[in-house]
């Protein structure tokens, strides 16, 4: 049978056992999808890293931009974790992603591992929802000058250090001050992270289809200080003013140490990650899911 996508890339997450051998579990179940997707009449490649840490020598392999050039859709399976690091760089080359999860149901990995080929059959032919999923752009400013910059799906965190106390940050959108805070952090997220570290924090859910992002301190000094919803086409300045040891988190994976002075500028990326879910997936089913809403009922 032939599939939509022609040219399909695999990507594991790979863990070492305690023993320092991959997980069979996961080698079998990469080993499981690439056959079917060759029985679908797909090419598969494997992501590099992927094919290396599992021994897997069975298909080609290709490092991560190689799969932008040559692929038109990329099968990640893992967990969300597994997902936004692939994302981000996978995001400038347009190329679809679809999550099957290896644990528990993830937001964004929707495809449980136990029920693979009867949610990706009717997709490799063609039927699926497409949800797309801007990207944050984060720089720290030092001196005038960019010292660090870094996508995010998530979120972007600035932090107090692990054993000093609060930080105070000056806060602009577009240019005009918003207030100065006292916390042990700021988070800005997007619709994405809005159910991440943000929702930890107090911060509302948005759903994905809002142009938006979410600005939510973190054990604010002063209770008044509240999340804010604001347009993803502002332009957000976080300045240090005080506290040390602050750092800034992009998507909780790159990390930049901060110093008195440094601004950290977000701005919408021009590049959006691109999802695909099962026939007749919604987010609200996937809130259900996740945290259990309605158990019980239908």
């Amino acid at each position: 049978m032939k599939s939509t996508f022609r040219h399909v890339a695999l990507i594991g997450k790979y863990q070492a056992t305690a023993s320092g051998t991959m997980a069979d579990g996961s080698r079998q179940a990469l080993e499981d999808i690439a056959h079917f997707l060759s029985r679908r009449g797909c090419e598969v490649v494997l992501e590099a890293e992927t094919a290396a840490n599992m021994g897997l020598a069975r298909y080609p392999a290709m490092d991560v931009d190689a799969i932008g050039t040559h692929c038109d859709l990329g099968l990640v399976v893992g967990g969300d974790g597994t997902m936004l690091g692939i994302a981000r760089r996978l995001a400038s080359f347009g190329t679809p992603l679809i999550g099957i999860n290896q644990g528990r149901l993830g937001f964004i990995t929707d495809i449980p591992l136990d029920d693979y080929a009867s949610k990706l059959t009717p997709m490799l032919d063609g039927e699926y929802e497409e949800d797309s999923r801007p990207l944050m752009h984060a720089r720290v400013i030092r001196g005038g000058k960019t010292v660090f910059e870094a996508l995010a799906m998530n979120d972007v965190v600035v932090n107090r250090g692990a054993t000093s106390g609060m930080v105070e940050l000056r806060v602009e959108v577009d240019g005009h001050f918003v207030a100065n805070q006292r916390a042990d952090g700021l988070i800005i997220a997007s619709p994405t992270g809005s159910t991440a570290y943000a929702l930890s924090a107090g911060g509302p859910m948005l759903h994905p289809s809002i142009p938006g992002w979410v600005l939510v301190p973190i054990a604010p000094h002063t209770l008044s200080n509240r999340p804010i919803v604001l347009s993803d086409a502002a332009e957000i300045a976080i300045e240090v003013v005080n506290g040390r040891d602050a750092s800034a988190n992009f998507d909780m994976q790159s990390l930049a140490s901060l110093l008195h002075g440094d601004r950290i500028i977000v701005q919408r990326s021009e590049h959006s990650v691109r999802f695909l879910h099962p026939p007749g997936w919604n987010y609200f089913a996937t809130l259900r899911k996740k945290l259990r809403w309605n158990e019980g009922g239908s």
